[in-house]
């Protein structure tokens, strides 16, 4: 008990020292790569304490030998290379945080509200849950090892256990079965949809930012709904599906139709997410760039007649870009000023990452 009460007091001073430096984490990539299944680890400073160690006796020490107080330690000229330091001997230390623990402290960090999902898509699932054993119950659930063991204890306690002949036949007494009790539970599904434009605008530095963003995003959006699938699409003038890795790897040039990844997405949904069962997140980012007027009146008209309708939230984050005029955004604005079912976030670096996570999730949709 003590050694797992230092551990959790150890993990706690853990989780306290990445809530106090969070912002360094949250935009430090090199943390996402250091996944492995549910937990990711976290490279934190420390210093070794030094210690005595106890050596045999008669080897002499400090304060032991010949020699008068005030002589000098060591030969004549002696001395060590290079020039003293004057840092403290740091080392890193990677701990492991789960996903849960991590959505956890974004959590309090930002003080996010908890997701409700949307509309009936709660979904009540009855799962059977077994939790212990009964001398009574249907034979299909006679668990055969507690009987042979019981049988076994019988044979060896009455003296009639014969090690030649080691043949056990259970009593009607040795049985024992399977107890199960039924569990109501509610099961969410939910799927984010990212959206990216790849146009030679979007550079490295750009889809940096998104590729952390996204990282935190599903963080949180894991710790409501367990089994949450994500999708990926890329744009300029056209739009495709593809993995995680080539979504943050690929660099396009050329024009670029928002629309393309608006009908996509679209398409997506409707063939593989029903509304009345899925809670959705479409997320889109872009530098702010599109082809021309008549294709963002395209993308407001599918945003009014589709995705806000249906969809939890529609969130759409502008990356700034030295090369991106921004005017995307400033449509939504001036079209869906005040709807509560589109988030906006304008996102200047990697340093307001924090505050556009909050932009997006802060409504608890």
């Amino acid at each position: 008990m003590p050694i797992k009460e230092d551990h959790n007091r150890f993990r706690d001073i853990i989780k306290g020292k990445v809530k106090e430096e969070f912002k360094k984490y949250v935009t430090q990539g090199e943390m996402i790569g250091k996944r492995e299944n549910d937990f990711v680890k976290i490279p934190l400073p420390s210093i070794d304490i030094p210690n005595f160690r106890y050596g045999p006796k008669q080897q002499g020490g400090v304060g032991q030998g010949q020699g008068q107080p005030g002589d000098g330690v060591g030969e004549e000229g002696e001395g060590g290379q290079g020039q003293a330091g004057n840092n403290d001997g740091e080392h890193l230390l990677e701990v492991e945080l789960s996903m849960d623990e991590l959505a956890e402290i974004l959590g309090e960090k930002l003080e996010l509200p908890r997701i409700v999902p949307k509309g009936n898509k709660n979904i009540d699932t009855m799962k059977t849950k077994y939790s212990g054993l009964a001398p009574v119950g249907p034979e299909g659930l006679r668990h055969f090892k507690s009987s042979y063991k019981r049988a076994l204890k019988r044979y060896i306690s009455s003296g009639t256990y014969d090690s030649s002949d080691p043949v056990i036949i259970p009593i009607r007494r040795d049985f024992q079965y399977r107890t199960f009790k039924r569990i109501v539970q509610p099961q969410t599904k939910a799927v984010v949809i990212y959206m990216m434009d790849v146009s030679g605008s979007m550079g490295d530095e750009q889809k940096e930012i998104v590729r952390l963003e996204s990282f935190w995003i599903n963080t949180w959006l894991k710790k409501h709904y367990k089994g949450l699938e994500t999708r990926f699409i890329i744009h300029d003038a056209a739009a495709k599906e593809v993995d995680e890795d080539t979504f943050f790897r690929t660099s396009e040039s050329g024009g670029t139709l928002i629309s393309s990844a608006y009908r996509l997405c679209q398409e997506i949904i409707q063939k593989d997410y029903p509304i009345n069962e899925w809670n959705v997140y479409p997320f889109h980012f872009s530098d702010g760039d599109n082809w021309s007027g008549e294709d963002t009146r395209l993308c407001v008209k599918l945003l009014r007649e589709f995705f806000l309708p249906n969809v939890n939230v529609f969130c759409y984050g502008q990356v700034e870009s030295k090369y991106g005029s921004g005017q995307f955004l400033k449509d939504l604005q001036k079209d869906f000023s005040g709807d509560d079912r589109i988030t906006l976030s304008q996102i200047e670096g990697k340093d307001k990452i924090l505050d556009s996570i909050k932009d997006f999730l802060g409504k608890g949709k």
